[in-house]
């Protein structure tokens, strides 16, 4: 079977940029087993966080993100904890988390608010009133301050994991 897609430009966004605070938010935060609403500030409060937004659970870029998250080894870090966003439920997050035998912990924000906040809402082509946060991933140090960003311009497009694992191991 051979996918079939366009490259589409996404606009330009007012997304936080290194040395900006982001906002706080709490939504269910998911693992294999169970979930609980948690705020962004209380995993901050322990440990930096990268914070990947990624496409909803079943389209091939989040399952092609979390492998490679799970393969270069960033869930085994002790300086930082790497987790999830996207619009998936709590159910369909708990799925993903085992088919792709990854140990992280994601956020389920079904309503998209949290992509909002950020500015980085990605309005799905073909599918009238359906929007999800496009990719993205920002470094956050205790403060919730952003060390690293990045933002597709793209639908599909990926960040550049190696640029990414350098700054996972500067945190």
């Amino acid at each position: 079977m051979e996918l079939d897609f366009d490259v589409v430009d996404l606009p330009e966004t007012d997304h936080p940029e290194e040395g900006d605070r982001v906002p706080d938010f709490e939504r269910p935060l998911v693992n294999e087993e169970y979930w609980e609403d948690v705020s962004l500030s209380e995993l901050t409060d322990e440990q930096p966080v990268v914070l990947v937004f990624h496409p909803m659970d079943g389209a091939f870029p989040a399952t092609y993100v979390w492998n490679e998250i799970r393969d270069r080894g960033w869930l085994d870090r002790d300086n930082c904890e790497v987790v999830g966003l996207s619009i998936s439920s709590p159910y369909e997050h708990a799925d993903l988390l085992e088919s792709r035998g990854v140990d992280a912990r994601l956020y389920s924000d079904p309503g998209n608010d949290v992509a909002e906040r950020f500015d980085i809402v990605n309005d799905l082509d073909g599918m009238a009133g359906i929007e999800e946060p496009r990719p993205a991933v920002f470094a956050l140090d205790e403060e919730r301050v952003v060390q690293y960003a990045w933002v597709a311009s793209q639908w599909p497009e990926f960040p550049d994991y190696d640029e990414v694992g350098e700054v996972i191991e500067e945190l």
